[in-house]
């Protein structure tokens, strides 16, 4: 009973912010004298400190109590292709170091060893040592198998679908005692913009991340939606169209078989190519060129282009945002999110994309959600994984101060 009251009492100075004991008091039903005894515990583990005396009201001036954001560290690492970043925070959700830099690994090795070394630049620049981290979160493109310590969908980081390479990446961030989780970046973008950014209390959302890949995070009563398998919203390789046509071969179901109505043995068929193919970074830049625009140097131009009133640009803009209305049309009739939350390179072209891509899934489903450009743009995914890491932390940090909850508690 008495870590469970030091715990109610923690958790309200967490929530709500700096209080007097009578405060406190009030706000958890328990008495002031057990409010009393759960912050001198909690003060002598180093989870709360006063922090000075209130003047309001008659009598003598109470102590003010907060939660102590020093009492434990986590750090957020997002890998992407181009630029790892790494940011240490404490308990408070205050970011007191980053590190930003290339990603030129050409191995799943080099990159495991890259992404240890950073954290470890990361956190000595904080002023800390590698075992005042309680939580470290890592955010990666594809699907984190934790049973073959593999990345599933993870073609564009060089080895990174090498089977053993996860076990590899905890191992060497959990050396020194932290707990590890690595987490799809899509999802954590998620997190991000549920946590800080566009969906702040949104409860349904839907983030599509669009950029050199496609990748889309769910949130489901606010909370991570990951599916049976950790999948939920990889959908780069959903079938988009007739991209591609080949014979089938001999004796498949829809080879002409005795049971199927459909082409001879041999006959060329249609076969959909994957979203990632029709929709990512490579394909604007492929349907600009097309249509002759010479000058388009990437999909950032392109859409500079169409600000700019390029009516060609404006047309492969306008093709884009149905292509992604219709990667979205499918989980948005099942989940029927609130918002929609655009993100990556091109996804942050919401100004430009959003109205099409209304228009063209107000044709397939019944209610269009709002949708909005993330608001913390290339932070997003180091967001989420810090806040994903925090909400471990406190849990850790009391645990680990010496401060158990009661036999059959939480």
């Amino acid at each position: 009973m008495r870590a469970l009251n030091q715990r109610l009492v923690l958790e309200r100075l967490r929530g709500r912010g700096e209080a007097t004991r009578p405060r406190i008091a009030a706000d958890t039903g328990l008495s002031k004298p057990t409010v009393g005894q759960a912050l001198l515990d909690l003060e002598q583990h180093g989870l709360v400190r006063a922090t000075g005396r209130s003047l309001a009201g008659p009598g003598r001036a109470a102590v003010v109590y907060r939660a102590a954001p020093d009492a434990g560290h986590v750090v957020g690492v997002d890998i992407g292709r181009r630029v790892l970043r790494v940011a240490v925070a404490d308990l408070d959700g205050s970011i007191v170091a980053r590190l930003d830099e290339p990603n030129r690994c050409r191995s799943a090795s080099a990159l495991v060893r890259t992404v240890r070394e950073s954290v470890a630049r990361a956190v000595d620049s904080a002023g800390l040592r590698p075992h005042d981290v309680v939580s470290t979160v890592v955010g990666t493109p594809g699907v984190p198998d934790p049973a073959s310590g593999t990345v599933h969908r993870a073609p564009n980081l060089p080895g990174w679908e090498r089977r053993g390479v996860l076990h590899e990446l905890v191992s060497a961030l959990a050396a020194a005692g932290s707990d590890v989780v690595v987490e799809n970046d899509a999802n954590l973008c998620a997190v991000g913009e549920h946590a800080l950014g566009a969906a702040l209390g949104v409860d349904v959302l839907v983030c599509l991340t669009v950029g050199t890949g496609i990748g889309m995070g769910l949130l489901v009563d606010g909370k991570l939606f990951r599916g049976a398998h950790g999948a939920a919203g990889e959908i780069a390789d959903l079938p988009f169209g007739p991209l591609s046509s080949g014979p089938l071969p001999s004796g498949s179901p829809s080879s002409g078989s005795a049971s199927s109505g459909s082409a001879p043995s041999g006959a060329a068929v249609r076969r959909p190519g994957p979203v990632e193919t029709a929709a990512a970074g490579h394909a604007v830049l492929a349907a600009a060129r097309s249509l002759g625009l010479a000058k388009a140097k990437s999909a950032k131009d392109v859409f500079r282009l169409a600000r700019a009133g390029d009516e060609r640009a404006v047309r492969v803009v306008e093709e884009e945002a149905e292509k992604l209305a219709y990667v979205v049309s499918a989980v948005t009739a099942v989940l029927d999110p609130r918002l929609i939350v655009l993100g990556g390179g091109i996804g942050g072209n919401a100004d430009l994309l959003a109205g099409p891509m209304r228009r063209a899934l107000a044709a397939t489903i019944p209610a269009v959600p709002d949708i909005v450009a993330g608001q913390l743009g290339e932070d997003a995914v180091l967001a989420g994984a810090i806040a994903t890491a925090l909400e471990t932390a406190r849990e850790l940090v009391f645990d680990r101060r010496g401060l158990r909850p009661a036999a059959g508690g939480d």
